[in-house]
């Protein structure tokens, strides 16, 4: 499921933001949203969305190392907002709709599309609203694993406003006991063992990137940096980073 933020965190960066409380609602927009692939090797982008009437993607596009790819997200048309997730497919083979399959964050037999839910992976997590002056609200995820190094950007905003996430390839840094290896023996992807508690994978990951969720009740710590919040831009850079 997508990040569903705490109205405390919601609150924290809205005052940070405003210096008050909310600002009057901007102009809705159709943003955009571009991937950049610097992994080093080729991904599929996958996408998922909350069950609230939210219309997920089809066409996402497969990018190789240094490519990057570019669509709008329909919030402005009904329901009136977009809810969801986008991450990196990796180690994929097969023909689309039929043997399709990806080692990391598998998602159906589709090349261009997720008809299921993902398995653990990197997220990059969105709440695009309409009717939400203070959207759209931005994070990147390992809460359920950390399978590449993840940063979302906003594009051309006129305030200032963050960036989530961090460059950094974390899976040194995984407890052996939740790294899972390719089959040649390099490291693949970190799971964590309890999303919903501090553990020894949490530590690790909030240790080297505090600017994204290590565990789901991230967002409840004081002064933690996981939420961001950006109206004044027209869309945002997620990109990839090398593992």
């Amino acid at each position: 499921m997508t990040r569903r933020w705490t109205v405390a965190a919601l609150l924290a960066v809205a005052m940070a933001v405003t210096g008050a409380g909310f600002s009057a609602a901007a102009a809705a927009i159709n943003h955009t949203v571009t991937f950049v692939n610097q992994t080093g090797q080729t991904v599929w982008i996958g996408s998922t969305v909350n069950a609230d009437r939210s219309v997920n993607f089809a066409g996402l596009p497969t990018l190789a190392n240094g490519q990057s790819a570019t669509i709008t997200i329909p919030e402005t048309t009904d329901p009136g907002h977009w809810r969801g997730k986008f991450f990196a497919r990796q180690g994929c083979s097969g023909n689309s709709g039929s043997s399709f399959h990806c080692q990391v964050a598998d998602c159906g037999p589709y090349a261009d599309r997720c008809s299921l839910g993902e398995q653990p992976a990197s997220l990059a997590e969105f709440n695009f609203d309409s009717s939400d002056g203070l959207a759209p609200w931005y994070d990147v995820s390992y809460v359920n694993a950390f399978s590449v190094p993840i940063t979302i950007e906003p594009v051309n905003a006129t305030t200032s406003c963050g960036t989530a996430g961090c460059p950094e390839n974390l899976l040194p840094y995984c407890p052996s006991a939740y790294l899972q290896h390719w089959p040649d023996g390099r490291p693949m992807n970190c799971v964590n063992p309890n999303r919903d508690a501090q553990t020894d994978y949490s530590d690790a990951i909030k240790s080297h990137c505090p600017k994204a969720y290590a565990w789901s009740k991230q967002d409840q710590e004081p002064g933690n940096q996981v939420v961001y919040q950006c109206n004044s831009c027209n869309g945002f850079r997620i990109t990839f980073h090398q593992v």
